[in-house]
């Protein structure tokens, strides 16, 4: 039976809200519209005054996923605070946050494969998320003499594949995948290794 009372405005959101726990319990393709418009309470015909179709209304999904990872990371580099590298080290526990605390925007950014270009503005939300990280590397690979610094882009996505490796293997359940160490401390010790190969952190530390 449709929910009573939506205006147009909160409709849309339900529908998000609908897909994002479809897509934690059944993947971003195990979900069709009109499973999503029964959870929300609607008819799917309700749904096409929102969503041209089911990648539609996943993109959204990863686009606000987006805008709150980008949030997270903002807020944990803090400015590159206290230091370069202590702030380079927040960001990758925040991708591990992310992925607990929001998995159904986590698996529609990366697990739908939605085209990040399939909207401008999730085009934009995902550049502002990696941008962040991209600046935390460029600040830290000041320390190195050029002639040992490696392209600031490069850097981030070593760590970037480091993080989201840790979370598709061990954080997010994957079957047959378990690790006699939380998450947490083999992203850290990962990132360590990778700190000290380049000579950004002592061995000793």
């Amino acid at each position: 039976m449709a929910k009573q009372g939506y205006h147009h405005g909160n409709l849309r959101q339900a529908l998000i809200e609908a897909a994002l726990k479809l897509i934690e319990e059944q993947g971003p393709q195990g979900f069709t519209l009109s499973d999503a418009a029964k959870s929300a309470g609607v008819t799917p015909a309700a749904v096409y005054r929102h969503f041209a179709g089911r990648d539609d209304l996943i993109a959204e999904c990863a686009r606000q996923g987006f805008a709150i990872f980008g949030d997270l990371m903002e807020h944990a580099y803090n400015d590159g605070k206290p230091t370069a590298l202590r702030a380079f080290e927040a960001t990758g526990r925040a991708y591990l946050a992310f992925a607990r605390k929001f998995p159904g925007h986590y698996m529609a950014m990366f697990e739908s494969g939605i085209s990040m270009n399939a909207d401008p503005t999730l085009a934009r939300a995902a550049e502002r998320a990696g941008a962040i990280l991209l600046r935390a590397a460029e600040e830290l690979t000041r320390q190195l003499p050029p002639g040992r610094r490696p392209p600031a882009a490069m850097f981030a996505a070593h760590i970037s594949a480091m993080s989201h490796g840790v979370v598709e293997l061990y954080t997010r359940g994957t079957p047959g995948a378990r690790s006699p160490f939380p998450p947490e401390d083999l992203l850290e010790t990962g990132i360590g290794i990778y700190l000290r190969g380049l000579g950004l952190v002592p061995p000793d530390s």
